[in-house]
């Protein structure tokens, strides 16, 4: 057998061996049902798909979840991507963990721009619906930016361009992955798999979970001392005996995705002096289009581009707040990656 068909064969006996022994998600049958209507709608005028994945994934230590590992993620590079491609024409599957950051949600999710901040309770003319005649509105400062984002979202939902799909854990994450890439396959080039999910590299496989709550106490040798009740004091420490992810990439590259589609993922680290070392890495070890590499320190003001075509390192940096506008790195991120994608597009036809 050649190098590459052992390879090959390989990943797909880890692929059945994962898959085969992990429960899939209770929502899998309903979301591959959505998806596949969602991409049978855009097939029809050529739009371009992109999958956007975004947030955290769990690692449950018991089987009824009590306690779980987590990962550093909040959505935002998700979500602040997802509003961008829908702006440059995209249609986009959102894969994201469950309560994490939406598209156009995110503006008013969290405490420091609550969407109740946003509001004012105003007594309504004699005859107004509502609790004693009063009504709603949006306090003026608010008004302009907040009807742009709803005018985003209304767009994107009313013209079926956003579906969202949640998930929990990471073997969710790894099951609703596959299954979509899979069944992206009739949009050939014209679909696209932006990978900013946080995903564990770490997990604890159904069988070996235990089933119940874990207890942080044990019974005593000695239940009674001073007649005070010692039953139930005496603690223990918790080992957990975590297993490696298996590394899908390759086969989300080479079997899950459509011929000619673009696939990009990013590479977060801290220490400057290894993330270039490790997006080139990553890209020789899995083939895809594009590795973005940020720093978690500064991932929000610049992103490294580690191409296998020269140029192979591009930094895409904010430019400085002149005129007083924040602009989000997503927008100039997504701007590079629909460019390239075109580029692709252009030379499969």
């Amino acid at each position: 057998m050649s190098p590459s068909f052992a390879e090959k064969m390989a990943r797909a006996e880890v692929e059945a061996d994962f898959f085969g022994q992990q429960p899939p998600p209770d929502s899998l049958a309903e979301h591959e049902t959505l998806v596949r209507n969602f991409i049978d709608y855009h097939r029809e005028t050529s739009r371009r798909v992109a999958l956007v994945t975004s947030g955290g994934t769990t690692v449950p230590i018991e089987a009824q979840t009590v306690r779980f590992l987590d990962n550093f993620s909040g959505g935002t590079r998700g979500a602040r991507s997802a509003e961008y491609f829908l702006q440059r024409g995209y249609a986009v599957i959102f894969l994201h963990r469950q309560n994490s950051l939406l598209p156009y949600d995110r503006h008013y999710s969290n405490s420091k721009n609550c969407l109740l901040d946003l509001l004012d309770v105003v007594q309504g003319a004699s005859g107004d619906s509502g609790s004693d005649g009063h009504r709603i509105t949006v306090r003026r400062e608010h008004e302009d930016q907040l009807c742009h984002v709803l005018q985003q979202y209304r767009s994107a939902r009313e013209n079926n361009l956003l579906l969202l799909l949640p998930f929990e854990t990471v073997t969710d994450y790894l099951f609703h992955l596959r299954s979509v890439t899979i069944l992206m396959w009739p949009l050939r080039a014209t679909g696209l798999v932006y990978l900013a999910a946080a995903v564990s590299d770490f997990f604890i496989p159904h069988s070996e979970m235990a089933e119940h709550k874990i207890q942080s106490s044990v019974p005593s040798s000695h239940p009674r001392k001073d007649g005070v009740d010692l039953s139930c004091v005496k603690s223990e420490n918790l080992s957990l005996d975590l297993k490696p992810v298996p590394k899908f990439l390759k086969s989300l590259v080479d079997d899950w995705a459509p011929v000619g589609s673009m696939i990009i993922s990013f590479k977060l680290e801290t220490d400057s002096n290894i993330l270039l070392d490790k997006a080139h890495g990553s890209l020789q070890r899995y083939g895809q289009h594009l590795v973005i590499g940020n720093l978690l320190s500064t991932r929000q003001s610049e992103v490294v581009f580690v191409e296998p075509d020269q140029p192979r390192e591009r930094w895409i940096r904010v430019p400085s707040d002149e005129d007083g506008l924040k602009m989000e790195i997503e927008s100039l991120i997504v701007d590079e990656v629909a460019k390239m994608h075109s580029e692709m597009i252009g030379e499969e036809r």
